[in-house]
């Protein structure tokens, strides 16, 4: 019942088109009462085939005709509030997922498949809103209808009012015994429709990879391979419910054989007048419609259950990382920051940074270097407050970054990935992504800066170029200069530089460098430098080993010790190109 609650709460926003559900649905059963009631005695009117009473039966005959047309004017104006109903709650629902997602740490994502998490959401939201307009548009009208015709029929004949009551609890007590072997085999399908969705989605955004290894079969296989899972799944999950279905529908039928049986023994014996007989047994109809319309119904609420449960699990995540009560905005003044004893790990027992520690000054070009998985980028990543550091402190202009609103920590930094990271849409869009007021010549200048300028002039519809998803339609090269135009335009006093120039050919690596170059003057950068000649050129380095610093200071005085830097610089000179790039490869650094 907790679930069924938690369903019905969602769309609380909702509650004053419900409550015209309600009132429509009402309305509805009430005439759906009083039906029944009028042909009963038309019946009984009937039997004494005067002509005085003509006019009375054309009376009820209108007064049928007319509740009859209010129902399918009803039903359809319920219809429409339910469509709508139906639509909004899938936009609230949807929102309220996507804001809660973009809240949740990164170490979330890091574990879940996108096209999992999108699976989630399509199948929650389509179940949890046909729940809802089901029982708004059914349920209040099958209990309306429902005990408006037991009182009705107590008033004729309490003996099958009782009966037709006795239907309820039977009912519900067979339906429920059945209900948690289906949402067993609910719960496997959804994992591996999840499973398949994700890989679906996976393999269309590579598709590149799949085509160019011939692994179309073997994803293809993949994807039959769960979803035949979930079909032979569908068996005993659907031969278990119909065979209970049978069971409770035997059940009806023979309390209904009941029913039938003392009615017309009633009428026989005079009991029962013909028109009251008849009411009877259109009531019992009434009620029996809607008593099979629950098996429907507790189909639908098992199903929004078993399928909504991902989608509420995701929504009760609390997110790790969220501002401190009394957070302030982050005002920077000089950009001075400092890693304080930092550690962090993303499992427990495997520590990936032990007890960093390092300062970079307003004016200094600060390079990370160190093999491949040292943590480097984790190091930023963590000055984003993208993860929390397990203890230590980091500052920004002496302010610990806990006590700043993320919003404003984040609003200071600018960021150039090791991947471009482009969206879908133009150009112009990409840009400005960083500062959505910027003006054209503003947008201009940041891509004359990054080189960026004459590339896109050159194509159709320059600056309003669509580059289809992930930037598909650009090169390599130019996708970097994009997303370099962008960290411009955001002209952040503290800067993150990761592989910012590793897809550009020596000429335009040249001219971004030289951009670059004025852009950090007078702010605070961290590079994570994969070329030797960005390493050289930085105000100091820090050289990071088994998640610890092992030497720190400028490219002159490591070049004298024997520590990271000053064995990148001896590999210069090694003999063979082969034998270089290799040990250099280690490091993520080309020359």
């Amino acid at each position: 019942m907790k679930d069924i609650f938690k369903l019905l709460a969602v769309g609380k926003e909702l509650r004053g088109k419900y409550l015209l559900v309600a009132l429509l649905t009402s309305l509805f059963s009430l005439f759906t009462i009083i039906i029944p009631l009028l042909s009963g005695w038309a019946i009984d009117e009937m039997k004494l085939g005067t002509e005085s009473n003509i006019k009375y039966l054309v009376i009820l005959a209108t007064g049928i005709f007319l509740l009859d047309l209010a129902q399918t004017i009803l039903s359809n104006i319920n219809g429409y509030v339910g469509d709508q109903i139906q639509v909004k709650l899938q936009k609230i629902l949807s929102i309220k997922y996507y804001e809660h997602l973009l809240t949740l740490p990164q170490s979330y994502f890091d574990t879940e498949l996108s096209g999992k998490i999108i699976s989630r959401l399509n199948r929650s939201i389509t179940q949890v809103t046909g729940f809802i307009q089901s029982m708004s548009n059914n349920f209040l009208q099958f209990i309306f209808s429902t005990v408006l015709s037991l009182i009705v029929v107590a008033i004729y004949s309490w003996p099958v009012a009782l009966m037709l009551f006795m239907l309820y609890p039977v009912f519900i007590v067979l339906t429920v015994r059945s209900s948690g072997k289906w949402q067993k085999f609910q719960k496997i399908k959804n994992e591996h429709t999840d499973i398949a969705s994700g890989r679906f989605a996976e393999s269309i955004s590579q598709v590149k990879v799949v085509k160019s290894y011939i692994q179309e079969k073997r994803e293809i296989n993949f994807f039959n391979k769960h979803f035949g899972i979930v079909e032979r799944t569908n068996v005993p999950q659907s031969k278990h419910w119909h065979k209970e279905d049978v069971k409770r529908r035997l059940v009806l039928n023979i309390i209904f054989y009941g029913v039938y049986l003392f009615i017309f023994y009633q009428g026989a014996k005079g009991v029962l007048s013909p028109g009251q007989a008849v009411a009877l047994i259109l009531y019992a109809m009434n009620i029996r419609i809607p008593i099979f319309t629950i098996s429907w119904l507790v189909e639908q609420t098992q199903r929004a259950v078993a399928d909504s449960r991902d989608y509420f699990e995701v929504m009760n995540i609390k997110p790790d990382i969220k501002d401190n009560e009394g957070s302030v905005k982050l005002e920077i003044d000089k950009p001075k920051i400092v890693f304080e004893d930092v550690n962090f790990e993303y499992d427990k027992n495997k520590a990936i940074i032990k007890g960093v520690s390092f300062e970079i000054n307003p004016d200094e070009k600060v390079a990370l270097v160190g093999e491949s998985g040292e943590g480097k980028t984790t190091l930023t990543n963590l000055l984003l407050r993208l993860y929390e550091p397990n203890s230590g402190r980091i500052l920004i202009d002496g302010t610990d970054i806990r006590n700043v609103t993320q919003k404003s920590l984040r609003s200071n930094i600018g960021v150039v990935f090791q991947d471009p990271n482009l969206f879908s849409g133009t150009i112009n869009e990409n840009i400005t992504y960083s500062n959505k007021n910027a003006t054209k010549d503003e947008v201009v200048k940041a891509a004359k800066a990054a080189n960026a300028h004459e590339f896109i002039t050159k194509l159709e519809n320059g600056y309003d170029t669509e580059i289809g998803e992930k930037g598909l339609k650009l090169s390599g090269g130019q996708k970097q200069r994009i997303a370099i135009a962008r960290a411009i335009l955001k002209d952040a006093p503290i800067l993150i530089l990761d592989e910012a120039t590793s897809s550009l050919d020596s000429k335009s690596e040249i001219l971004v460098q030289e951009a670059l170059e004025h852009l950090m003057k007078d702010r605070s950068t961290i590079i994570i430098a994969h070329r030797l000649s960005t390493i050289q050129s930085v105000d100091k380095i820090v050289a990071i080993k088994n998640g610890k610093v092992s030497e720190s200071g400028t490219p002159r005085e490591l070049a004298k010790k024997s520590g990271i830097y000053s064995k990148l610089l001896a590999l210069q000179t090694a003999t063979s190109v082969e034998e270089r790039q290799k040990a250099l490869s280690k490091f993520g650094i080309i020359e």
